[in-house]
């Protein structure tokens, strides 16, 4: 049998009703103790990292997840982490450019339901999870739903439903269907495209930005102002920041004058932005923003943030931003051709 290291770091997965709500307050063991057909997927390790409610998660605690991945991976098949929904995009997607080319499945779950109801999402989810772990594709994935998901691709859009995630301009990696795994054809085309060392560096100094009719231009001094490296733009339709009465761009290009690295994307999930087609992305686009292209706004920004914990120089950021470290997945070295 294949060997799996279980994480857990909270999340409602592993909450139980407490004085002021849903609390994360059960072990991994305990998770592990109420899916007893576990033992007939993998051996399974129990690791408690944190016990956190997903909302309180930090830039900081990213890192200590990727470190305990690293340090794991050379002695297990696969690693099954358990988390809260609310950030888990975020945390798939800072391990996706954390953990580097990784060789093995580091799969992210958790459920929109206590382990401990009776008619949880949790048991599905945690067992699909363990199945795609001992599988043969390495990447780092979300499992929810039955859908496995490229963790830097992954983003909740639903607050109660069980399909709460999706992969946002992507195909899924796979599906979980009566117990296997079924990979989507052609998955492994992009395997080989970029492989990178691991590397928890980060600058949480990140400011993520919804444009609204109105927006004062003045607020990008109160972004200079508080310490910010870099900002997230969420511009109109195809990534449009406006030009006229209000306009943002003389303030964007003073920031970036000023050395701080700026991604301007579409406030849109779906089909992605293009800042070539309208005048108003035009103009943005001249001043040497980053595309964002089709990333999800969770992907952005942390790999925004991982790019600034390399390097500071705009140029800099941009190549790392503009590099495709995450989309591709792979097979483990002894099995891939």
């Amino acid at each position: 049998m294949k060997k799996v290291l279980f994480i857990n770091t909270g999340g409602t997965i592993s909450s139980s009703y407490q004085e002021n709500g849903l609390t994360p307050t059960q072990s991994a063991e305990n998770i592990l103790a109420e899916i007893p057909e576990l033992q007939e997927i993998c051996e399974i390790d129990a690791c408690n990292l944190m016990s956190i409610d997903s909302t309180n998660t930090q830039p900081e605690d990213w890192a200590s997840i990727a470190r305990m991945v690293h340090r794991s991976l050379d002695q297990y098949d696969g690693i099954v982490i358990a988390h809260g929904t609310d950030t888990m995009a975020y945390t798939a997607s800072a391990l996706s450019f954390m953990l580097g080319t990784v060789d093995k499945p580091v799969v992210v779950t958790g459920s929109q339901v206590s382990i401990l109801a009776e008619h949880s999402d949790s048991k599905k989810n945690v067992i699909d999870s363990f199945l795609t772990a001992c599988g043969e594709v390495a990447g780092v994935f979300v499992v929810f739903n039955g859908k496995i998901i490229n963790g830097s691709r992954s983003s909740k859009i639903r607050t109660r439903s069980y399909n709460a995630f999706e992969s946002i301009n992507y195909p899924y990696i796979g599906l979980v269907e009566n117990g296997k795994v079924v990979y989507t054809e052609g998955v492994f085309a992009n395997r080989d495209t970029v492989r990178h060392p691991y590397n928890d560096g980060y600058a949480a100094e990140v400011f993520l930005l919804r444009l609204i009719p109105g927006t004062n231009p003045a607020i990008f001094d109160a972004i200079r102002s508080l310490g910010y490296k870099g900002i997230v733009i969420e511009g109109f339709g195809m990534g449009g920041v406006p030009f006229k009465e209000r306009s943002l761009i003389s303030k964007i290009e003073e920031l970036m004058k000023d050395g701080m690295s700026i991604v301007v994307t579409t406030q849109c999930p779906y089909e992605g932005g293009d800042l070539t087609i309208y005048e108003v992305g035009q103009k943005v686009l001249e001043k040497g923003v980053i595309p964002g292209y089709d990333m999800t706004t969770e992907a952005l920004v942390t790999k925004m943030m991982w790019a600034l914990g390399q390097t500071t120089d705009p140029a800099g950021v941009a190549k790392i931003m503009a590099t495709n470290y995450a989309d591709e997945v792979s097979l483990p070295a002894d099995t891939a051709s």
